[in-house]
């Protein structure tokens, strides 16, 4: 890991992610994690203030620049946090173990998103659900074009994120159902803002 990946990005990342309408986005849809929680990619934290008080969330990021944010931010908010510093591809955790599990802007930096997502449906019980914000391709050709020539090089500055996954096909594809979900574009640049956002169940 370079000193850019190991000291700086961590910082630009934190930075990117409190966007106004991201934080909007996790205030409407994070508290409707309940019981034992799994989030993926829990950064540095940010969804944390917003889960009801009587949640436990384990909290699986690989890198721990990120965690330490997300710790302070933990003890901030009296939230009791597991941290594991592990890939979301590989959960060292027993199955049907989680009633929800939670998923802002991750599936994006995965270096499998596939994996990880069968991961998740491998942790949650039968009736647990997946909350979801992605941000991926777009429907407008154009953007999207743009969004293929543009992704190796934003890939290698943004910490792996591929603007161009469809993270709703990888749900389908990975044993999920969709209870609810919107489509379209968050205020910025739209090769970077097209999101999906929802509730997704085993199905």
């Amino acid at each position: 890991m370079g000193l850019y990946d190991k000291y700086l990005l961590p910082k630009l990342l934190n930075l990117a992610m409190k966007a106004p309408e991201m934080t909007r986005l996790r205030r409407e849809l994070v508290p409707l994690a309940t019981g034992r929680v799994l989030e993926i990619g829990v950064g540095s934290g940010l969804n944390l203030p917003f889960y009801a008080q009587q949640v436990h969330v384990t909290g699986v990021d690989p890198s721990l620049e990120l965690q330490a944010y997300a710790r302070e931010i933990a003890q901030d908010a009296k939230l009791a946090v597991e941290f594991l510093a592990v890939s979301a591809e590989a959960i060292p955790l027993a199955d049907n173990i989680f009633d929800t599990a939670v998923i802002t802007w991750s599936l994006c930096t995965i270096p499998d998103p596939d994996a990880a997502l069968r991961e998740v449906r491998r942790l949650l019980k039968p009736a647990g659900k997946l909350i979801f914000i992605e941000h991926g391709e777009s429907p407008e050709a154009n953007i999207a074009t743009w969004q293929r020539r543009i992704n190796p090089t934003w890939n290698k500055l943004a910490g792996g994120c591929h603007l161009n996954r469809r993270p709703d096909t990888a749900m389908l594809a990975n044993g999920f159902k969709f209870a609810e979900m919107t489509k379209g574009y968050i205020p910025g640049p739209k090769i970077a803002t097209y999101s999906y956002r929802g509730i997704a169940t085993i199905a």
